[in-house]
C-alpha cells in the first residue's frame, strides 16, 4: 500500500490504510506500506518503508512525501508483492503506479478523495485546477486494474466522470470494539460538562472543506435557545480558533468544549458522551466519523451528500437533511431534544445496527474477496492511457511539481455533492 499520509497523522485515509492493514494482517496476510515521514514517528512500526518528505508543508500539518527512496526497490524485492494498491493518484501514487509497471503487478486504487474540494490549499486555485486534477484523477483510474470507491455516490460519479476500469464499492470499515462501551458519563465529568446537559458533537479536522462555519453558526442558534445545551468539537485544525470567536462573540464559550484531538479510550467516551451527533460536511467520499459515532450508539445529524447518505436514514438513525439550511438543521436538533426517551433509546438501537453493516470485518473481507481474481496474471498498462497521463502531468510544466505537492497533501486530510464537468 502506498499512501501519501499515514499515522502518526490523524485523517481519513491514513485510518483507512490503518484499519485494513490491521484487519489484513489478523487474517494471516503480509502489508507492506509506504508513507511519508513524519515529525512524530510510532514505534515498532510493522513493514512499514518512510520516505523523505517536507515536514509541515505550506504552513499545513502535513507530510509531503518526495518520491525517491534508493532502497525501496531493495525492500520490494525481499517483501515480494502480490497486489500494489495506491490511495492517492498523486506523488506516491505515481510511485504505484511505476511499481505496478515494471513489475507487472495488479494495481488497485481507492478514490478516496474529490481532489477538487481541496485546491483552495493551493495558491493558484481556479475552476481550470479543479477540472485538471478532475482529469488527472480520472486518468490514473483508468490506468489501474481495480478501483475501490468508499460509497455507491462516489462509484457513480466515478462513471460519470469517464472511468472504465472495473469500480467496487469498498467503505472503510468500522472496528466496532473501539466504540462500544464507552464511559460517556467520564467523558463529561473530565471534559466540564454537566450530565444533564444536551451535548452536541462534532469530531474531525478543523478545517475549511469541512463546512464547519455552517455547523458552527447553526449549532450556536441552537444553543442561544436552549442554555442546557452543550458542544464538544473534537479535534484540530486550521479552523480552530476562528470557531473559538465564533462561540465567544455570540456569549457561548462557557459551553464550547474543545480538548483537541482524542484517541482511543478518550475517543470513544467522547462519542459516548453525545446526544447528537452533527456534521455538515458536503466534501467527504463516505462518512466515517458517522460510522464511528452510531458504533457508540450516538445518533447522526448530517446533511445529505455523499457518504452521509449511505449511512443516516431520517427519522431512524438520525436526521438526513436535503437542505444546506440552518432553519432545518437547528429543526433537527431541537427534533432529538424533545423526543421522549424510549424513541431516544430506538434512535441509539438503530444507529448501533446501521454501525454493524459498516464493520471493518465485513470491508476488509470485501476488498480481499476482490483482490483475488487479481492474483497470478501478469498486468501490463496499456502503453497508450500511460502515455497520455504522462503527457497530462507535464502540461503545466515545471509549476505542477508545485501544486502536485500542494493538492496531495491538502487531499491528506481527506477522507466527499461533488464538482460535475
Amino acid at each position: 500500500m502506498l499512501t501519501n499520509t499515514y499515522l502518526p497523522h490523524v485523517g481519513g485515509v491514513a485510518r483507512s490504510v490503518s484499519a485494513f492493514t490491521e484487519e489484513y494482517r489478523k487474517r494471516g496476510h503480509r502489508v507492506m506500506i509506504v508513507a511519508p515521514e513524519f515529525s512524530q514517528r510510532l514505534p515498532d512500526e510493522q513493514d512499514v518503508v518512510r520516505i523523505h518528505a517536507l515536514q509541515n508543508f505550506n504552513g499545513s500539518d502535513f507530510s509531503v512525501a518526495l518520491p525517491f527512496s534508493g532502497d525501496l526497490s531493495d525492500k520490494l524485492n525481499d517483501f515480494r508483492p502480490d497486489i500494489v494498491h495506491s490511495h492517492h493518484p498523486f506523488l506516491l501514487g505515481m510511485t504505484a503506479l511505476r511499481i505496478a509497471r515494471t513489475r507487472q503487478l495488479p494495481l488497485v486504487f481507492t478514490h478516496h478523495t474529490l481532489y477538487e474540494r481541496y485546491t483552495h490549499y493551493v495558491p493558484a486555485d481556479s475552476d481550470a485546477l479543479k477540472r485538471f486534477v478532475i482529469e488527472l484523477a480520472t486518468r490514473y483510474a483508468n490506468l489501474a486494474s481495480l478501483v475501490f470507491a468508499p460509497s455507491q455516490s462516489i462509484a457513480s460519479l466515478l462513471r460519470e466522470r469517464g472511468v472504465k476500469t472495473p469500480i467496487a464499492e469498498v467503505p472503510t470499515g468500522v472496528q466496532l470494539q473501539d466504540y462500544t462501551g464507552g464511559d460517556g458519563a467520564r467523558a463529561r465529568r473530565e471534559l466540564g460538562i454537566p450530565a444533564s446537559a444536551f451535548l452536541a458533537g462534532h469530531l474531525g479536522r478543523l478545517a475549511e472543506e469541512k463546512n464547519l462555519e455552517f455547523l458552527a453558526a447553526a449549532v450556536a442558534d441552537f444553543m442561544q435557545r436552549h442554555p442546557q445545551v452543550h458542544f464538544l468539537l473534537v479535534g484540530s485544525g486550521p479552523m480552530g480558533e476562528r470557531l473559538q470567536r465564533l462561540f465567544a462573540s455570540r456569549g457561548l464559550a462557557g459551553r464550547l468544549h474543545m480538548p483537541g484531538t482524542l484517541q482511543g479510550e478518550a475517543q470513544r467516551d467522547a462519542y459516548t458522551a453525545m446526544d447528537a451527533f452533527v456534521f455538515a460536511s458536503t466534501s467527504e467520499t463516505q462518512g466515517m466519523v458517522l460510522t464511528e459515532a452510531m458504533a457508540a450508539g450516538t445518533p447522526v445529524i448530517a446533511l445529505d451528500a455523499n457518504g452521509s447518505r449511505e449511512v443516516v436514514r431520517d427519522g431512524i438513525n438520525g436526521r438526513l437533511l436535503m437542505r444546506e439550511n440552518s432553519g432545518d438543521f437547528v429543526a433537527a436538533l431541537q427534533w432529538l431534544l424533545e423526543l421522549p426517551a424510549p424513541q431516544r433509546a430506538k434512535l441509539r438501537r438503530e444507529a448501533l445496527a446501521t454501525a454493524e453493516q459498516f464493520s471493518m470485518e465485513n470491508c476488509a473481507g470485501r476488498a480481499l474477496q476482490l483482490y483475488e481474481p487479481l492474483l497470478g496474471q501478469p498486468w501490463s498498462l496499456d502503453d497508450s492511457l500511460y502515455a497520455q497521463w504522462q503527457r497530462l502531468r507535464n502540461t503545466i510544466g515545471a509549476q505542477w511539481d508545485i501544486l502536485e505537492g500542494v493538492t496531495s497533501a491538502a487531499g491528506a486530510a481527506f477522507s466527499h455533492p461533488p464538482y460535475r464537468r
